[in-house]
């Protein structure tokens, strides 16, 4: 039996283990994480068959070895793992957000690596969240080197039974096409709601005003902040340049106020409509999707607990719930939020064919 050994058993990591077991029976998976309690709760769940006594001994024995780890953690490992005497057909791999200086580390330790980043993820984190659809349908993305077909055709196989769709780049174009879609995404949602809470402190009212379309444009604001640590300083390059950019259109946009040019407003906004109506509609990109349904339900006694016990009983998980917006003259809007497309599909279903409820999906 071959050996693939992961380090790192959180939502990541622990799911990936799930995917492979599902659909490699040839393979072993040994297992290893910082925390003692989460190895042990991967090894009773059968979310891995063995856990390796250590790093070290994991590292050499496996043919496969992938870092479920943050990227500064990562490259920790790779310094352990040169000073190593592993297999000589070892390949390694991660999951990490960032490839290029995973990709420098590795060339200048000759270490057998070949990148990889599921673009998945959850509201959840840790291995309580292991989750096997996580990676269904989302872009999996893979940094070859070009004489590495090989070793791109085995993690094609070893990953099969995540059902992603598998996309190959450069580390550097990975890097920068995260660092715009994703990474200053999540610094400019940060920075939205850092400058209105320090409104609030004048505006008490603000805060109130917030729930609805604010909070929902500023969602992703409440990612784990030490993980978006790590992300920026392993983009640093990339995101400054971004910021630059991102600081010039600011500005001309305060030009045209500064000039009440009412033509160039209009023209800045529909550029804008142009653009994101053309953008893919419900597929999985760089940040994860959020998959809402939007129910309008009377202002009665019981409704939510109709909706959430009928959704209970079709076995439909659900991740949140919120009542979006409350009309005093005929309906609330219930918000639902599902963890896959999938879920969602089967929820929009199931309340259409028992409520009279009006279901809809932005």
């Amino acid at each position: 039996m071959k050996q693939v050994f992961i380090v790192g058993l959180g939502l990541i990591g622990a799911s990936l283990a799930t995917c492979i077991k599902k659909t490699q029976t040839n393979w072993q998976i040994i297992g290893w994480d910082y925390s003692t309690t989460t190895c042990e709760l991967a090894l009773e769940r059968g979310i891995i068959q063995e856990k390796a006594v250590d790093f070290a001994t994991g590292a050499k024995n496996c043919d496969v070895l992938v870092f479920a780890t943050p990227v500064a953690v990562t490259l920790d490992y790779f310094s352990q793992l040169a000073q190593l005497d592993y297999k000589k057909n070892l390949l390694i791999t991660d999951v990490g957000s960032t490839k290029l200086a995973l990709s420098q580390a590795a060339e200048r330790l000759q270490l057998p690596f070949l990148g990889g980043h599921p673009m998945a993820g959850s509201h959840k984190s840790g291995i309580n969240a292991c989750d096997e659809n996580l990676f269904e349908e989302a872009y999996y993305i893979f940094t070859p080197k070009a004489e590495q077909t090989a070793e791109l055709a085995l993690l094609h196989e070893l990953f099969k039974g995540t059902r992603a769709k598998y996309v190959e780049l450069s580390p550097k174009e990975h890097d920068e096409i995260t660092g715009m879609l994703s990474h200053l995404p999540h610094i400019i949602a940060a920075s939205l709601v850092t400058q209105a809470d320090v409104f609030n402190q004048e505006h008490p009212r603000a805060k109130q005003l917030a729930a609805g379309g604010f909070r929902d444009i500023t969602r992703i604001a409440s990612s784990d902040p030490i993980m978006w640590t790590d992300i920026l300083l392993s983009n640093r390059e990339v995101l400054m340049s971004q910021l630059t950019l991102w600081q010039e259109e600011m500005s001309k946009v305060q030009r045209l106020l500064i000039h009440q040019d009412r033509q160039g407003i209009t023209q800045f906004f529909d550029h804008a409509k142009d653009t994101r109506d053309r953008l893919p509609i419900h597929k999985n990109g760089a940040i994860p999707a959020f998959y809402d349904l939007f129910l309008d339900i009377p202002d009665v006694p019981g409704v939510i607990a109709e909706v959430t016990t009928l959704l209970g009983e079709a076995s439909i998980s659900i991740t949140n719930l919120k009542i979006q917006e409350t009309r005093e003259d005929i309906h609330g809007v219930l918000q639902i939020t599902f963890k896959s497309q999938r879920d969602l599909e089967a929820g929009k279903a199931c309340l259409e064919a028992k409520t009279p409820y009006h279901c809809r999906v932005k």
